[in-house]
């Protein structure tokens, strides 16, 4: 008699689940204010006002001026939630189980790999392509994404919510090490090296149990510094430190600093951090000519994003599937699954952040709108093609 095969996207248990349903209330409030704070940029920087919205851009405060604060401190509160979330997910969550992580993760790196390759395909065609930005269509903005599904997919099964926040976490895991990689011109080794002694006081702090933020947000602050000064982009600290937390609960204790750190800066980080980095980079001039449509930057941008990042992620779970011969979840449909790679391709955040890193002037520009529009473009037909399932969910 055969074994009976195995269910991809299985259904989280009651904790879990009641994990995944606060996460989803402050993201759709903190995706929200994140558009609202891009639509404010957007206007701005195209009023009779947007020098002043310049000189905001370049206002100096401490060492830094105010558009790095934004795309090296505020993320760094993002990235550092999201690896607080990367290390529940490996440690308590969906990762912890090697057959339960194959589909997100396989899912995930596809869902990074197409849109880059449809980008870079686009980009060696033309005359004068810019195959440098191929990174630009290979983040899923975690805020916007589970927000739109949380307004459209009231009656989604929880499996299918599950699956998005492990591949939206795996997807920033990979776009993370991207950044660090290929986007770090000049190593500063003395730096580099004092950021590891900060990285080693702060596991020490978690080894022995401290608990007093007096010792911990110095540490962490000087870790995030010699990070920047070491060359390798700042954010990649927080997910560093994000890493170190503990995520284990120890006998007695009522919650573990993962679960404590990820409830207190949630909401910072959604309702804060996120939408101030959309105000201080999504303001872009669109009078950029004609040509824009069929710029190559453009084109490959949101190709990426609105089929590159769907074929990927709906690819590779079904390539899973079946070459595990696993069944899919009783509760869901590849219909279900389709609607959910298709939001995948919401890049915002993580991909503003890559044309920043990508490219100067005018190319940034034009890679900047190409992802506003693509993301637009993905959540309009997420936000269809899932509001259908969720109302056939809905039906009894």
């Amino acid at each position: 008699m055969d074994a009976p095969r195995r269910a991809i996207f299985p259904t989280p248990g009651s904790e879990e689940s009641s994990f995944l349903g606060d996460l989803f209330r402050q993201e759709t409030v903190g995706g929200m204010l994140a558009l609202l704070a891009a639509a404010v940029a957007v206007v701005w920087a195209n009023s009779p006002w947007s020098a002043s919205y310049t000189e905001l851009l370049h206002l100096q405060v401490g060492p830094l001026d105010m558009e790095h604060w934004a795309a090296d401190g505020a993320l760094t509160i993002f990235f550092f939630v999201a690896g607080l979330e990367l290390k529940r997910e490996l440690v308590v969550g969906s990762l912890r189980r090697p057959a339960d992580a194959a589909v997100p993760v396989v899912a995930a790196m596809c869902g990074v790999a197409v849109p880059a390759l449809i980008y870079v395909v686009v980009n060696l065609v033309a005359n004068d392509g810019r195959p440098g930005g191929w990174a630009i269509p290979a983040a899923t903005d975690i805020a916007f994404a589970l927000a739109v599904l949380a307004v459209v997919g009231s009656n989604l099964p929880t499996a299918l919510r599950a699956f998005l926040l492990t591949l939206a976490v795996v997807d920033d895991l990979i776009v993370i090490i991207i950044i660090a990689v290929f986007f770090t011109e000049q190593l500063h080794w003395l730096p580099l090296l004092l950021a590891f002694v900060a990285f080693a006081a702060f596991a020490l702090l978690q080894r022995f149990r401290v608990t007093s933020p007096l010792l911990y947000v110095p540490i962490a602050v000087a870790a995030w510094w010699l990070v920047h000064e070491s060359g390798i982009h700042a954010t990649i600290a927080g997910v560093v430190l994000g890493l170190l937390v503990r995520v284990r609960r120890d006998p007695g204790e009522e919650q573990a600093p993962c679960e404590r750190l990820e409830h207190r800066l949630q909401p910072l980080s959604t309702a804060v951090a996120v939408p101030f980095f959309a105000l201080l980079s999504a303001g872009v001039a669109l009078d950029l000519g004609s040509g824009l449509l069929g710029n190559p930057i453009v084109v490959g941008i949101v190709l990426g994003l609105v089929l590159g990042k769907p074929i990927g992620v709906f690819g590779g779970a079904w390539l899973v599937a079946h070459l595990t011969r696993a069944e899919l979840n009783e509760d869901l449909s590849w219909r279900d699954v389709g609607g959910v790679a298709v939001l995948a391709g919401i890049g915002f955040t993580v991909s503003l952040l890559v044309a920043e890193l990508s490219f100067e002037g005018d190319d940034r520009n034009l890679a900047k709108v190409a992802v506003l529009g693509g993301s637009v473009i993905a959540a309009v037909l997420g936000a269809l093609a899932l509001g259908h399932r969720d109302r056939f969910h809905a039906t009894p």
